[in-house]
């Protein structure tokens, strides 16, 4: 039996991760390239990079115990247990300009970052 917790976020909250409507637009354009539905957005942190850790996103099919699954317009995002502390209060958005495109987390948790971005603690 899988202890798995299930919620629809309407509004941004302090108790998870949050997928901002731009990011779950581009997330769905993904998952329709792919041909894909059965999929969700794997959030996890995973020890890396300058500052000691690093933000991983991938789309994933499995169900792990202890998963937090969340719909956001139709997309699920799925944070293993482990890395739900690391996350809590996190949005996640898409940004599309001339100067950045991809995905940006901006996370009040993380007390510092590396100057590249690619990593916090």
């Amino acid at each position: 039996m899988s202890d798995q917790t299930v919620t629809t976020a309407a509004e941004p909250t302090t108790d998870g991760v949050v997928l901002t409507s731009g990011a779950a637009g581009k997330v769905r354009a993904l998952l329709e390239q792919e041909g894909r539905d059965d999929l969700a957005l794997r959030i996890a942190v995973q020890p890396g990079g300058c500052s000691g850790l690093r933000y991983q996103l991938f789309f994933d099919e499995r169900n792990l115990d202890g998963d937090q699954v969340r719909d956001f317009d139709g997309v699920n995002v799925v944070v293993d247990r482990m890395s739900s502390p690391y996350l809590m209060g996190a949005t996640i958005d898409f940004v599309d300009t001339i100067e950045k495109q991809g995905f940006t987390i901006d996370n009040p948790s993380a007390t510092s970052s590396c100057a590249c971005g690619d990593s916090f603690h």
